[in-house]
């Protein structure tokens, strides 16, 4: 599981139908299955995380799996051992998976190249991130009804984020029409080869007008500190506000990754409000790596029974 580009349509929508029955589980008052006993999810993250890393070791967990967790600050790259010799190591235990996030892109790709167990992309540099964007369409869809054909509105540093680079590729295989609004250096006119259907504007106020779907970006604080871009600009200019949302859908969706920079990216009325899902994305996220990880590890075919619903 490397990234949403190369998925089809039809995979897409068998991944968030599978998520579905574990959506529901979260709501059990025991939220524990033993579908994966026995076996052990290897988590390594080599760059620096919370909530990706937390919601694939529950998932794991909540399905009975053993997990083992390498993380960026404790890991032997810092003594300059190679990604590939950390990753050898951790196969050597005998994982049955591993999820892996990484500062270089294609580094997931790299390091399946070299093992035989699968191995699932929990965000590689600039390139992907596909669970966030497989949460996303799963959060689109049930506040919506359906994934086709929403006015999509990407918000922010579109050039520096694989959040959105995910998220362009799933929603475009829906008939998405994409617009994408940032600070001129952080959204080049050569991101619109990245899908069909795109379109590109540097003025907040068109690009919110008629929009379905909101998703604002989390924006680095040591990127809006560059001498080309202050904070107090980039709050003039792009910030979500309830002024700005109402030239939106009355509708409209509100989605952010996370976490969020309150009074930077995003008003905290908007965050709060009735139209954001952000809470619902981190839920979400559970079930869609629980679903993943059932079938990368038990390699359970696509007509067996589920098992949240047994």
């Amino acid at each position: 599981m490397l990234g949403i580009e190369d998925l089809t349509r039809e995979q897409i929508s068998f991944i968030l139908d599978q998520a579905k029955p574990f959506q529901e589980f979260q709501r059990y008052p025991l939220k524990k299955l033993a579908t994966l006993r026995g076996k052990t999810v290897a988590v390594a993250f080599f760059e620096s995380s919370t909530r990706t890393r937390i919601s694939f070791t529950t998932a794991a967990s909540r399905l009975g799996a053993d997990t083992m967790a390498l993380q960026a600050e404790s890991s032997s790259l810092k003594k300059g051992e190679s990604l590939i010799d950390t990753v050898r190591t951790l196969e050597a235990m005998r994982p049955d998976a591993i999820v892996i996030r990484h500062a270089s892109s294609g580094a997931p790709e790299f390091v399946s190249q070299r093992l035989e167990i699968p191995v699932l992309n929990a965000g590689d540099g600039t390139h992907e991130h596909p669970t966030q964007a497989l949460l996303d369409a799963l959060t689109i869809r049930d506040r919506k009804g359906k994934l086709e054909g929403w006015n999509v509105t990407i918000l922010g540093d579109i050039l520096h984020s694989r959040v959105a680079r995910s998220n362009i590729h799933l929603l475009s295989k829906f008939g998405a029409r994409i617009t994408m609004c940032g600070p001129a250096m952080w959204v080049p006119r050569e991101l619109t080869n990245l899908a069909p259907d795109l379109h590109i504007t540097h003025r907040v106020e068109e690009a919110l007008e008629g929009a379905d779907v909101v998703m604002v970006l989390r924006v680095q604080t040591e990127r809006i500190h560059e001498p080309s871009l202050a904070a107090d600009e980039y709050i003039f200019g792009y910030q979500l506000t309830p002024k700005r949302l109402r030239l939106a859908k009355p509708d409209a969706l509100v989605m952010h990754p996370g976490p969020i920079v309150r009074g930077l990216e995003i008003d905290s009325t908007v965050a709060d409000g009735p139209q954001s899902a952000v809470l619902e994305q981190v839920t979400n996220g559970l079930a869609v790596r629980m679903a993943l990880l059932y079938h990368f590890v038990s390699r359970a075919p696509v007509d067996a029974p589920h098992p949240a619903k047994e």
